[in-house]
């Protein structure tokens, strides 16, 4: 088998073990469970502010790996 095939295999087998071991778990801190749901009655501000810092926190990891391999792929190219 090549290096290539390989490798391929042992990341879906990791992909597949780490997917298996997978359990539901309960993270929420206390005051940001207690603030959603007070203000699911007053109004959903609260609960839309929580939603928009998750996304924003999880896009900018993949926004500055994407620059990252912008730049990589074009500095690789002028070579």
């Amino acid at each position: 088998m090549t290096k290539k095939y390989m490798f391929w295999v042992g990341a879906l087998l990791l992909v597949v073990l780490l997917t298996l071991q997978a359990e539901p778990s309960q993270a929420q801190c206390a005051m940001c469970t207690a603030s959603v749901e007070s203000s699911s009655k007053s109004g959903d501000s609260i609960a839309n502010g929580l939603n928009k810092g998750i996304l924003y926190l999880m896009a900018i990891p993949y926004v500055l790996a994407g620059c990252v391999g912008f730049f990589w792929y074009k500095y690789s190219r002028r070579k």
